[in-house]
């Protein structure tokens, strides 16, 4: 069977505008900074907060990072200037001593045949991490960040790296390799700040499809592997620790809840049933596999797993780890049916907890570069990937999965929001923006974004971060709540003049 293709990109992808303002500002004394200090603006966070797009962190991007937007609109309400830990350069990778530790930004490739990928653009970084910048910072958004990192002494310390203590991002920006990022954001008496953190303490878990620990119950962060659920009560002594910190000099700000990862191209791109067969050949597998299965199955109650296929699409095969694993039961009968014990033994292990996909099943977007590939040291016809060769873990999120991120992320905001009324602080509904992006997109001046993977406009080609417009949508929604809560008049900006993905 030939690998099957998922993804068509548009090749109208917007890639050199310059930042423009929706308002004019050429009239003094028409924007005021109401009941704010804008003088001292730092942010705090991660990638998101860092200007992190296409699956990297790369010059242009930083540029256009919500921060950066923010502080140049801030400038004309009394805002003073805002640094950044710039890269050297808009290829994205990074380098330790020479020796690559990040892949380059993705971009969109166009072939001779006309056709669209996403790929990763090919060129030696030059941004080494070893070479630590001088500071202060006013961006102090750290990627790969979770709400208890920030407070962690020693996360920028390279001597750390290897035991997953440290991230490479504060590394070079950090002021002493013991400090913390909340220190060298605090020490920066800040009169203003921005704080949006608590998405990778979910992220990591919905990404890899669940494969990591939910933690909750378990207090111990030191504990957690790089893709446990953060629990709760941890989240919340983290959260109320950098608050305390930024707002110890009396300083205002503005704190963004955490959006339903669900909602997001990485998880909403690949449908649960994109297997297109012709009738011959789900004829063929039918018979041969299906078929017999669903028979097996049917005789341990458990026939629904599986589906006669049909010409059209069909579901992917996958693997859920939440049924009751009858292999054993699998490899008696087929062997009592008279397949041979090697084959049997095969059979057994391969779906002894598979079962069809259905639309509650979200498949990740890496995955649609593996289905209908082979799977290696399988025989056929039992090695084409979510065909007869059922998806592993990594690849979905079944509904429990996603039943522990929806009540961690629930716990979080309540825990966010609760704050920013204990602080007195702006309060940005990030959830409630990024579901109008999955529900007919957010208009703006010109047009229109959605979370439509590469061609929606909103998110970049890693699927999970924001383009530079989508970006801009976020900083006019901070600036409006900004202006609501501080009686600010901050002009907003034209997300039409910011790029969304790029083409090679």
């Amino acid at each position: 069977m030939k690998k099957i293709l998922y993804i068509s990109l548009a090749a109208a992808a917007i890639t050199g505008c310059q930042p423009e303002f929706n308002d004019p500002v050429d009239e003094q004394g028409f924007y005021t900074n109401g009941d704010a200090d804008f003088s001292n603006f730092v942010s705090v966070g991660n990638s998101l907060t860092a200007g992190y797009a296409d699956g990297s962190l790369y010059l242009n991007g930083q540029q256009n990072s919500f921060p950066n937007m923010l502080a140049t609109q801030f400038k004309h309400v009394g805002g003073g200037d805002f640094t950044q830990p710039l890269v050297n350069d808009n290829l994205g990778g990074l380098l330790a001593g020479g020796e690559e530790i990040a892949d380059n930004r993705r971009v969109i490739v166009i072939g001779a045949d006309g056709s669209q990928t996403p790929q990763i653009l090919e060129g030696t970084p030059t941004t080494d991490i070893t070479n630590v910048l001088e500071g202060p910072f006013n961006n102090m958004g750290v990627p790969g960040s979770k709400v208890y990192h920030l407070s962690l002494a020693g996360y920028g310390n390279i001597a750390n790296l290897s035991l997953g203590a440290a991230n490479p991002y504060f590394v070079r920006m950090a002021s002493s390799p013991d400090v913390s990022v909340i220190e060298d954001a605090a020490s920066q008496n800040p009169t203003f700040f921005s704080l949006w953190i608590g998405n990778n303490d979910i992220l990591g878990y919905a990404t890899t499809g669940g494969v990591g620990v939910d933690q909750t119950g378990n207090i111990d962060p030191r504990t957690y592997g790089g893709n446990d659920i953060t629990d709760p009560n941890v989240f919340a002594a983290s959260y109320n620790t950098l608050l305390e910190k930024l707002t110890e000099n009396g300083a205002k700000g503005v704190v963004a809840n955490i959006p339903d990862v669900t909602t997001i191209p990485y998880f909403t791109t690949v449908p649960y049933n994109p297997v297109p067969l012709d009738e011959a050949t789900a004829t063929s597998l039918n018979t041969q596999l299906i078929g017999p299965l669903k028979q097996i199955l049917t005789a341990f109650g458990q026939g629904d797993r599986v589906v006669l296929l049909q010409p059209g699409a069909n579901p992917l095969m996958i693997k859920d780890k939440d049924l009751t694993d009858l292999s054993a039961q699998l490899n008696a009968a087929l062997q009592a049916n008279g397949i041979p014990a090697q084959q049997a033994a095969l059979m057994a292990s391969l779906y002894g907890q598979a079962r069809h996909a259905t639309a509650e099943d979200l498949v990740t977007l890496p995955t649609s570069s593996l289905i209908g590939t082979a799977q290696a040291g399988i025989p056929e016809p039992f090695n084409n990937i979510g065909v007869t060769y059922p998806l592993q873990d990594e690849s979905v999120l079944i509904p429990s999965e996603q039943a522990n991120i929806a009540t961690a992320q629930t716990a979080y905001n309540a825990t966010i929001e609760g704050l920013a009324t204990q602080y007195d602080l702006a309060f940005v509904d990030a959830e409630a923006l990024m579901t109008q992006l999955a529900n007919g997109g957010i208009s703006f001046d010109g047009g229109n974004i959605t979370n439509t993977f590469a061609t929606g406009g909103a998110f970049s080609l890693d699927g999970v971060h924001p383009t530079q417009r989508g970006y801009a949508v976020l900083a006019n929604n901070m600036i409006s709540v900004i202006n609501q809560k501080y009686n600010a008049t901050v002009p907003s900006l034209n997300p039409g003049a910011y790029p969304t993905i790029f083409v090679e």
